[in-house]
C-alpha cells in the first residue's frame, strides 16, 4: 500500500468513526426508524397468522367454496340474459308512480330530519353547549339511534302505521336525525370563533352570536350534507319498498316474484337515471354553496 493511500485512510478514519457513532446514537434514540425489532416482527407474524386463521374460519362458516361461487355466477348470468332487452311492460305508469313515490319519500324524510338535526347539532357542539354532562348524554342518545338501520325502522313503522310511503318517510326521518346531528355538530365545532366573539363584543347576546356568528359559516356545509343524504336516501327508499314501506321497491319485489326480469331491468335503468339526475343537480347546488374545489 502506497504512502498516499495510507495517508488518505488515516485522514478519513476519524470522520468514519464519528459517522458510525452518530448512527449508533440515532439508532438508540429512534430504534423503529431502522427497522422493526425481532420481537415486533414476531408479533406481526403472529397477528398475520391469526388474521388468516380467522379469515379461513369465516369463509368455512359461511359455506364458501369455488364451486358454489361459480354456480352462483352462472345463475346470475342467466338472469342477466333474461333482462335483455329491458321492457317497461304493461304497467309502466305504475313504475313511474313508484319512482316518483321513492323520490318524494327521500325528500320528505331528509327534509324533516335536517330540520330537526340543526338544533340538535347546536346542542351537541362543544363550542355552543359547555355543559359536559348534557352534551355527553345527547351524543350517547344519538349514538343509540345511529345503531339502528333504516330497514329496521321501516319494519317497525310498517307495523305501527301500516303499509305505504308514510312508513318509509318516518324510517328515513328517524334514521337520519342522529347521523345528520352528529355531522352538524362537528361542522359547528370547526366554525371560526372570531366572528361569534365579534358579535358578543358588539353587544349581542349568546343567541345572536349563534345566529350571526356561527350559522352563516356552517349553513352551506349543513345544506350540502342534507343534499347528499337526499341523494343517498333516494337509493335507500328502493330497499324500503321491498318490506312494504312504499316506493319503487314494491314494484321490483313483485316482478322478481313472477320472474319478469326484463321489467326489473327497466326499473333498474330508470332508478340509475333518476339517481344520476339527482346527483348532478345536488352537485351543482353544492358547488354553488361551497364554491369550486381548489
Amino acid at each position: 500500500m502506497s504512502d498516499r493511500t495510507s495517508g488518505e485512510m488515516t485522514e478519513h478514519a476519524p470522520g468514519v468513526t464519528r459517522g458510525r457513532a452518530d448512527v449508533a446514537a440515532w439508532r438508540a434514540r429512534m430504534p423503529t426508524a431502522f427497522g422493526a425489532s425481532p420481537t415486533r416482527q414476531a408479533l406481526r407474524a403472529a397477528g398475520l397468522a391469526v388474521f388468516l386463521a380467522w379469515l379461513a374460519g369465516a369463509l368455512w362458516w359461511f359455506g364458501f367454496s369455488p364451486a358454489r361461487v361459480w354456480n352462483g355466477l352462472a345463475g346470475l348470468g342467466t338472469i342477466i340474459v333474461l333482462m335483455v332487452p329491458p321492457s317497461p311492460g304493461e304497467l309502466w305508469v305504475e313504475i313511474l308512480k313508484g319512482i316518483a313515490e321513492s323520490v318524494a319519500m327521500a325528500f320528505l324524510g331528509t327534509f324533516m330530519a335536517a330540520l330537526v338535526a340543526v338544533p340538535l347539532g347546536f346542542l351537541g357542539a362543544r363550542n355552543v353547549v359547555t355543559a359536559t354532562l348534557w352534551r355527553f348524554s345527547l351524543r350517547r342518545v344519538l349514538d343509540g339511534f345511529r345503531g339502528v338501520d333504516q330497514l329496521i325502522w321501516a319494519l317497525a313503522y310498517v307495523r305501527a302505521v301500516g303499509l305505504g310511503p308514510l312508513a318509509g318517510v318516518l324510517a328515513i326521518f328517524t334514521a337520519d336525525i342522529a347521523v345528520l346531528a352528529k355531522l352538524y355538530a362537528e361542522a359547528i365545532e370547526n366554525a371560526e370563533k372570531r366572528q361569534a366573539e365579534g358579535v358578543v363584543a358588539a353587544g349581542g347576546g349568546r343567541l345572536s352570536a349563534i345566529r350571526f356568528g356561527i350559522l352563516p359559516q356552517v349553513a352551506p356545509v349543513l345544506l350540502a350534507q342534507a343534499l347528499y343524504f337526499f341523494e343517498s336516501n333516494t337509493r335507500s327508499a328502493t330497499i324500503l319498498g321491498v318490506v312494504g314501506a312504499g316506493g319503487i321497491g314494491l314494484q321490483i319485489a313483485e316482478r322478481i316474484r313472477v320472474r319478469h326480469w326484463d321489467e326489473v331491468a327497466f326499473i333498474i335503468i330508470l332508478m340509475i337515471a333518476t339517481v344520476a339526475a339527482i346527483d348532478w343537480i345536488s352537485g351543482r347546488i353544492r358547488r354553488r354553496l361551497i364554491g369550486p374545489r381548489p
